[in-house]
């Protein structure tokens, strides 16, 4: 629906399933028109309510955390202004700056940096930002450049990207190494600015399968960002001989399902890993690869 000057702005409540939102009464993130508030964000993690000893560690589920709320207010990193960090060590700052850097390195927002203590003694760190949707103009004139990871600092990027989309499957940078080790990792960026990224395993198994996936932060959805990176990637797919082509999405990921659905994937199966509560989906491409 479209606002007509002079209407109120529109305003929506976001929530992350915390309990501490329930129990003191507040919500993740406030939409207000263009502007998006977020609350002060610590490293739990919401779905087990469990928060590592770590600072560093603390500090990426806050984004991670903060990233979810981004998405779901329809914006991202990209657009956020203001960025407040609170801690009750100030020596624990400095650690976490590579990782704030990944975040707002490119964005730079206007940041405070307060020493105080926390609503509870395990949190070492707590987030806040606001954000205004609309303020991105990168890839407004800027072209798609899809990149294979190589290095360290690329291998981050696309960790980034892949815990955004998938946080049930959240990686730590050694288990991201590890992938790019054995698959085909790529980034793409529009200008400088990190967009999405790609995964292709190679062929396997009798059928000598090969699995493409596309991954889009959400607020560079519908430019085609994501055709772009699931035909490259499949290319390379083709290039290595694999005799059919799967992809795997998170069943709650509707935007996912659809965009495979689209593209002539239809779904094989559905699965829970062993101690996990989320459901994935795998599927495959229905036209057979020419002989």
């Amino acid at each position: 629906m479209t606002r007509r000057q002079g209407d109120p702005p529109v305003r929506r409540a976001i929530v992350s399933g915390s309990t501490f939102e329930e129990r003191i009464g507040y919500a993740r993130a406030v939409v207000d028109g263009d502007r998006v508030h977020v609350s002060g964000t610590t490293g739990f993690d919401y779905a087990s309510m469990t928060i590592s000893e770590d600072v560093v560690e603390q500090a990426e589920q806050c984004l991670r955390n903060i990233g979810a709320a981004l998405a779901e207010a329809g914006c991202a990193f990209a657009d956020v202004v203001r960025v407040r960090y609170l801690l009750p060590a100030r020596e624990d700052f400095e650690p976490c700056w590579p990782v704030l850097r990944r975040a707002f390195g490119q964005v730079r927002p206007a940041a405070t940096m307060m020493v105080c203590g926390l609503a509870d003694e395990r949190m070492r760190i707590e987030i806040e930002v606001d954000a205004r949707r609309g303020t991105v103009a990168a890839g407004a004139g800027s072209a798609l450049r899809i990149q294979p990871v190589d290095g360290d600092a690329m291998v981050e990027e696309w960790r980034h990207v892949h815990n955004v989309i998938v946080p049930p499957a959240a990686m730590t940078l050694d288990e991201a190494r590890e992938r790019a080790g054995r698959n085909r990792l790529a980034n793409a960026y529009l200008g400088d600015v990190l967009v999405g990224c790609s995964t292709v395993r190679p062929p396997g198994g009798e059928e000598r399968a090969a699995t493409v996936i596309a991954r889009v932060l959400p607020a560079y959805r519908g430019r085609g960002i994501g055709t772009a990176l699931y035909e490259a990637g499949l290319a390379h797919a083709r290039g290595l001989d694999a005799g059919a082509v799967e992809t795997v999405v998170l069943a709650a990921n509707a935007d996912g399902l659809r965009f495979a659905g689209a593209r002539g994937f239809v779904e094989k199966e559905r699965y829970v890993l062993d101690g996990e509560r989320e459901e994935w989906v795998d599927l495959r491409l229905a036209e057979a690869r020419p002989a």
